[in-house]
């Protein structure tokens, strides 16, 4: 007699929180259906059922942690506060300074784009994200360039070790939107 199916809506969520703490702990070469599977605590056919590729299974993961520093951009009063160089300069030390492991994560998954084209819209979907919050306070081409500095910024740290100096943050922001007025 077979048995019946179990009813379980947020098994998919499951699935790709736990994709999200494999690659946090064991990064994208430790991804597998099988170890996320494990993780879950699902049958490994779950896995398979709800993502036929690791590639998919990247893009829900990708999506789900693309939108913290965005959604804290749009919601936190930096945007609107009259020197918005240390208004984001203060935004980005909170972030860098929150749990590493989760700015590291996002990270790992925004640039695992350069190998895994598929990721590129969804990556492309968190520069889009924050450019568009600023947009409106600064105009697109400085927007893009700010998003640019604070990529290059958070990277500089997360690789290098150095702490994160929000003087510098906040004096290399105040150029470039200096020079987009």
């Amino acid at each position: 007699m077979a048995r019946p199916r179990r009813h379980d809506p947020e098994r998919r969520d499951r699935i790709v929180d736990a994709a999200l703490r494999v690659v946090g702990r064991a990064g994208i070469a430790g991804l597998s259906h099988r170890t996320v599977a494990a993780e879950a605590d699902v049958p490994l056919g779950s896995t398979t059922y709800h993502f036929g590729s690791l590639d998919e299974l990247l893009v829900a993961a990708l999506r789900r942690v693309n939108g913290t520093f965005g959604a804290r951009l749009r919601q936190g009063p930096e945007i609107a506060a009259p020197d918005l160089a240390a208004g984001l300069a203060a935004l980005m030390g909170e972030w860098l300074a929150a749990e590493r492991t989760g700015v590291e994560l996002e990270y790992e998954l925004y640039l695992a784009a350069l190998r895994r084209p598929v990721l590129r819209p969804v990556a492309a979907e968190w520069t889009d994200e924050v450019v568009t919050a600023l947009a409106p306070r600064t105009g697109p081409v400085t927007a893009r360039a700010l998003v640019a500095l604070m990529d290059g910024i958070s990277l500089q740290v997360l690789l290098t070790g150095v702490p994160y100096d929000e003087g510098y943050a906040r004096e290399m922001l105040a150029r470039i939107l200096n020079a987009g007025t």
